[in-house]
């Protein structure tokens, strides 16, 4: 069974989206060597990216462009490489992104038959509202946090809406010298 890992930043006062819906602020300090070094080893581990619609469309429109493949040579092939599935009701046609599929099912049924398949792990990027979702049904196995040392004052949390607590136990921390800090949990 492939497990499912949320991967997302967050603010220090635990947002992904300000209060614009905008996530522009988790770039700052993103430009560090060592974090820069994290982000292009993850970006080679990764092969099957969850999105939300908003969130691959932010994604879709920087990733493959020539200021990305230059700025940011690693990640920008990892992300061109890696088999993109984006859940959306409102998206019109099959996304133009290389390796990308739309997904119009209901989210939870598609992503237990697509952990039910044999193959590569999965991870949500940056989809918080998919993140909403996923986590009170116990379908996702790992959730990593970089938290990025601002803070926001409100905007969308990952766990809005939650009627339970979700119990989770620390698995691996990491700080960086920008000061970000890597925080991963498992139920």
């Amino acid at each position: 069974m492939r497990k499912l890992s949320a991967f997302l930043s967050v603010s220090l006062d635990g947002y992904f989206a300000d209060r614009h819906g905008r996530m522009d602020w988790a770039k700052a300090g993103a430009d560090d060597e060592e974090f820069a070094a994290f982000s292009a080893d993850n970006s080679r581990n990764a092969s099957n990216l969850i999105f939300g619609r908003v969130t691959f469309e932010m994604m879709a429109s920087f990733w493959p462009t020539d200021e990305a493949k230059k700025a940011f040579p690693e990640v920008a092939e990892g992300m061109r490489r890696s088999h993109k599935y984006v859940f959306s009701r409102s998206m019109a046609q099959d996304p133009p992104w290389h390796n990308s599929r739309h997904l119009k099912g209901g989210l939870a049924e598609e992503i237990r038959a697509m952990k039910a398949e044999p193959g590569d792990n999965m991870v949500i990027l940056g989809s918080g509202s998919l993140v909403a979702q996923l986590a009170p049904l116990g379908l996702i196995d790992e959730y990593q946090m970089v938290v990025v040392p601002v803070a926001l004052g409100a905007g969308k949390t990952m766990f809005e809406g939650m009627k339970e607590n979700l119990k989770l136990k620390l698995a691996m921390s990491r700080t960086f010298l920008n000061g970000r800090v890597l925080l991963s949990y498992r139920p």
